[in-house]
């Protein structure tokens, strides 16, 4: 009961039982330090004679060289990006296809009018032609056709100045065959080129037409021909050529002589020009005509099926058959003349 008399207020750490605990050899939490407990715990036991386990340092690694691809790789590469090309290429054939394909289905409902040549709407003459290069022809002769117009374009260019130069020459040295057969020239060659070659390779890149091949071959030389003769400038043929240009500048004595004399020059080098292009486009031409399966035995075979479908020959050869019939009824011993 000596307890309960005590002070309740006193010092607790004044009892002598506290003093003994707190002055004991106990580590107190100020001298804790956990990693000396981590290695006691992880020491081995004494006399077991095993060493401790020392974790070895870390050594530096050599990095990696750098990567870099091998032949092979590269050639794979190589090809891959080829195959895209490729399939890129082919994508684009088929959407131009697809354009194609709709734009004739569109044209089965809805008849496509000619728009060749763009002629004002208070001109009396309609377009004679529908032509359409992105449509019609195939993309890998696209390029070749549109050069094949610029250059139909270029020949009615120069045969427009050609005018020009004749009547020069007319008014400075009295030449009025010159200017008549220069303004002919402008007029007949202009539409009958196009006609004649341009639309046959126009048709023949279009449908692969080994007959319009032909026909472009033959006509388009004699282009070429003409335009070389014409860049020469003979007298009396209606072209203002080189010969020409030096006559009338060899004349001298005044300034129109000179003028008109280096015009005269200015049309031969246009007629020269144009006749160079005509002869690198028709090497051009020649040789995608060889890799089409394009031969002489195909044409003939067109030429033939497409005269036997025209619906004038297909007239012409019934009536003729008819008469021929009727002719062998009425001669004696005929069919006619049988007797029963």
């Amino acid at each position: 009961m000596s307890g309960f008399d005590d002070n309740p207020f006193a010092d607790p750490f004044a009892d002598p039982a506290v003093k003994s605990a707190t002055q004991s050899n106990a580590p107190g939490l100020e001298e804790y330090n956990p990693f000396d407990g981590q290695q006691t715990a992880a020491a081995p036991a004494a006399g077991t004679g095993a060493a401790p386990a020392v974790m070895s340092p870390t050594q530096d690694t050599q990095p990696p060289p750098p990567y870099t691809a091998s032949s092979q790789q590269q050639i794979n590469t190589e090809q891959l990006q080829a195959l895209r090309r490729q399939q890129e290429e082919l994508e684009r054939k088929d959407e131009e296809l697809r354009r194609r394909e709709e734009a004739l289905r569109s044209g089965q409902l809805n008849a496509r009018q000619n728009n060749w040549p763009p002629l004002p709407s208070f001109v009396p003459i309609g377009p004679c032609f529908y032509q359409d290069i992105n449509v019609d022809i195939p993309l890998e002769f696209q390029r070749i056709t549109r050069h094949l117009y610029y250059l139909w374009g270029l020949h009615s260019m120069v045969l427009l100045v050609n005018i020009i130069g004749g009547m020069a020459m007319m008014i400075q040295f009295g030449q009025f065959s010159m200017f008549g057969l220069a303004l002919l020239y402008f007029v007949l060659f202009t539409p009958a080129s196009y006609v004649c070659w341009f639309r046959p390779i126009y048709k023949a890149f279009r449908s692969d037409s080994s007959f319009n091949f032909m026909v472009f071959f033959f006509v388009f030389f004699f282009q070429l021909m003409v335009s070389g003769v014409h860049a020469i400038g003979i007298n009396n043929l209606g072209a203002c050529g080189i010969i020409n240009g030096l006559s009338a500048i060899s004349a001298g004595q005044t300034a129109g002589n000179y003028v008109v004399g280096v015009l005269a020059l200015l049309i031969g080098i246009g007629f020269a020009f144009v006749a160079l292009c005509d002869f690198i486009l028709i090497v051009k031409v020649h040789k995608i005509y060889r890799t089409t399966g394009a031969s002489m035995s195909k044409a003939q075979a067109e030429f033939t099926s497409g005269v036997m479908r025209n619906e004038t020959v297909q007239s012409a050869t019934a009536d003729f058959a008819a008469n021929a019939v009727r002719t062998q009824m009425q001669q004696p011993g005929g069919a006619g003349d049988r007797r029963f």
